[in-house]
């Protein structure tokens, strides 16, 4: 019989569907696997259902000579975490979960962008500690979205999926930079670099994938285009941005606000981000619906039941 290691709890409905499918090992921590943890599993499961913060890193797969692990079904879109190089060079293939995330994950943009341009933050915090002293006409003025331009740095399903919300939702323009000319049920201008698409934009989404490629791809010349009131969004990988120069962008005012739901060196959210007004914080919660999370186990589940059958698994990660 196939065993399988579960590595984070998982939604009741995928947990039932699981047990039936070989024999399971379910870990509760909800914290990620330690080195001696992810060496132990290569060695004694045959399959691997990781996520976000289990680091099979290269150093991890050179530990191990002869894997009885031979198949990891990543919980997520997101691969970054996972060396597919060195899983590969040991025998192993990797798979992810992609579309489940597409629509949840443009919520949390759009939730994002206009907790920060209208200061929506910033004002619960004010009624949560009694300072809130009634409406007046300048109170807490903020960002007005609908008719501005939006700038999308990576137009795969997310993006395209944050661009239609933005057009047909708050009649945004939207510019965006994309390895290839995307076609569109809306007008969306392909710009020819993210400091050309970010100068001309009052608020940044960036969704592109995490890995080795996109590392601080923001850096501080993408801050240094963007106008002085627009506001940045990222729902992508937290080391896609260069933590340290958006603090510093946002500290000297070089752009008007953030929202966050990934940070560089998560959990760890900087003192500086944290003590900011103008800046959104969520706990990572792109996916963070019942229904998203479920369908999100039963992709994993399917490509685990795939590989079992012997047949090719849907979403198998080059």
């Amino acid at each position: 019989m196939t065993k399988i290691l579960i590595t984070r709890p998982m939604p009741n409905a995928v947990e039932e569907r699981a047990r039936d499918m070989g024999d399971i090992t379910f870990r509760t921590e909800t914290a990620p696997l330690s080195a001696d943890e992810m060496v132990a599993a290569l060695r004694d499961f045959d399959v691997l259902l990781p996520t976000l913060g289990d680091q099979f890193s290269a150093k991890i797969f050179a530990q191990v000579d002869a894997p009885r692990a031979q198949l990891l079904a990543n919980f997520g879109v997101g691969y970054n975490h996972i060396d597919v190089v060195a899983a590969k060079s040991k025998g192993l293939i990797v798979t992810n979960t992609p579309g489940a995330v597409t629509d949840a994950t443009a919520d949390i943009a759009m939730t994002l962008m206009l907790m920060t341009a209208r200061r929506a933050s910033e004002g619960e915090r004010m009624v949560r500690a009694g300072q809130w002293e009634g409406w007046h006409p300048t109170q807490m003025l903020g960002l007005h979205i609908s008719g501005k331009t939006v700038a999308i740095i990576g137009m795969g399903r997310i993006g395209q999926a944050v661009a239609q919300r933005c057009h047909f939702g708050f009649g945004m323009q939207v510019v965006y930079v994309s390895r290839s000319a995307k076609e569109l049920d809306f007008p969306a201008e392909q710009c020819g670099s993210m400091i050309e698409a970010s100068g001309k934009a009052d608020v940044v989404v960036v969704a592109v994938p995490g890995g080795a490629a996109t590392k601080h791809l923001i850096n501080a010349d993408v801050f240094d285009a963007m106008q002085g009131h627009a506001i940045f969004v990222n729902i992508a990988r937290g080391d896609v941005v260069d933590e340290a120069a958006l603090i510093r962008a946002l500290q000297y005012g070089a752009i008007g606000g953030a929202g966050l739901d990934v940070y560089e060196f998560e959990p760890q959210v900087p003192a500086e981000l944290i003590a900011m007004e103008n800046v959104t914080l969520f706990p990572h919660l792109g996916t963070a619906s019942l229904e998203v999370r479920t369908g999100m186990g039963n992709m994993a589940l399917d490509n685990i039941e795939a590989f079992i059958s012997g047949q090719a698994p849907a979403n198998l990660v080059d």
